[in-house]
């Protein structure tokens, strides 16, 4: 099976977009809105909302989407018992190394942002660890992802003989068979049942326990990933459409953004009021999917070839996602006091906290040998055993 190295460039570069997002998140306002990190700058700006919602409404349906397909490439050559535990080795022993020593830099930010706890990171790691805070106590905080995605491996694997029977085969050459609008509007059918029926009762927590509302979201989009595969013939389909994809992602992002916040002001006629509602949920989840289908369709088009910088970007991912939120939180809780300005202080966190990435991933974590499991990296192998090894599908923090 040859590699995808569209998927790769995908993965490396969602996750980067993850960093400038959660970068964006110290600086958007109304700061009530996005309350996902515990410091906010004064420099804040109305304007950033957009590109924000731009993005937030499919960067992580990507993600889980992109899981799935690796779950798919790695079937292919490992059973199933093989596979659980590859996956509970990548996702959980990176989880709880972040939990324990990762995750803690941002609780101390935020403790010593609040005044509610005394400075020295040593005793507030220690008193961490084994008394935890009533408020900065234990958390996956943005490493979230993993377990969700641990989950979700874990209960698509036992269905997967089903799934791989002839009747489910057969189902899913049938889903395979979509194209043209088909291929962008069914898809949406179960996300806006999700939207109409979850969202408002379960809100999105991370929480895993009662997250209901991102657990079928996500859960859907892990398994349209592996229904997907390598289907060559939707591949192709998803890059042919990928022009009207693109213009109707913008168009659907547009009307929605238009709805939501304006037709409020024009209309009060009960009735016409609950249309619009389901029409803007429609909208909502028809641009998360349509922008998904977009991003694939180009990706497949211009990227699947063996960019010389991607092997090495394609392992940095994993532990730059581990460390990226907490060195953003590091920087911006030593700078943001210094009112440097609206153009230096962001670039100066940006570039402190890609820096701190880089220089952790290349000079501490991806040469230390009991580290790299830690962070999600294979074991140091001898060249001789990595010329001879098949080459790897798109699996990494997958």
């Amino acid at each position: 099976m040859t590699r995808r190295h569209d998927i790769d460039v995908l993965r490396v570069l969602a996750f980067g977009l993850l960093i400038l997002y959660h970068a964006g998140m110290l600086y958007v306002a109304p700061v009530a809105d996005w309350q996902g990190l515990p410091l906010h700058s004064h420099y804040l700006a109305t304007w950033l909302q957009y590109p924000m919602l731009f993005v937030n409404r499919w960067r992580m349906e990507l993600l889980f989407l992109i899981s799935g397909l690796a779950v798919h490439f790695m079937r292919g050559r490992i059973g199933l018992a093989g596979l659980a535990w590859k996956r509970t080795l990548r996702l959980l022993l990176p989880l709880a190394f972040g939990m324990l020593v990762v995750i803690p830099i941002q609780s101390y930010v935020g403790g010593l942002t609040d005044h509610m706890i005394a400075p020295g990171f040593g005793a507030f790691l220690l008193h961490y660890w084994t008394h935890s805070y009533k408020d900065y106590g234990l958390t996956w905080a943005h490493l979230w992802y993993l377990p969700y995605l641990w989950l979700f491996t874990t209960l698509l694997l036992p269905l997967l003989p089903l799934l791989e029977s002839r009747l489910g085969q057969r189902l899913r050459a049938g889903c395979l068979r979509l194209r043209g609008a088909s291929v962008l509007v069914h898809p949406v059918l179960p996300l806006f049942a999700y939207g109409l029926l979850l969202s408002w009762r379960y809100p999105e927590t991370h929480a895993l326990v009662g997250d209901w509302y991102a657990l079928a979201l996500y859960a859907t989009m892990f398994f349209y990933g592996y229904l997907l595969g390598t289907d060559s013939g939707l591949w192709a389909e998803l890059s042919r459409l990928r022009h009207v994809t693109l213009a109707l992602a913008l168009a659907c992002f547009a009307a929605y953004q238009g709805l939501d916040r304006f037709a409020g002001q024009f209309i009060h006629a009960h009735a016409a009021l609950v249309v619009v509602k389901l029409l803007v949920v429609w909208l909502h989840y028809s641009y998360t999917w349509i922008a998904i289908t977009a991003v694939l369709g180009w990706g497949h088009a211009l990227l699947n070839r063996p960019f010389r910088w991607l092997p090495y970007a394609r392992e940095a991912v994993y532990p730059w996602y581990m460390l990226h939120q907490s060195l953003l939180l590091l920087f911006a809780w030593q700078l943001l006091p210094l009112g440097l300005g609206p153009m230096a202080e962001p670039t100066l966190i940006l570039l402190g906290t890609i820096g701190g990435c880089a220089l952790l991933h290349e000079f501490v974590i991806r040469r230390v040998r009991w580290l790299r499991p830690l962070f999600g990296l294979d074991a140091l192998r001898s060249k001789t055993a990595a010329m001879a090894a098949p080459p790897r599908l798109a699996e990494d923090l997958a």
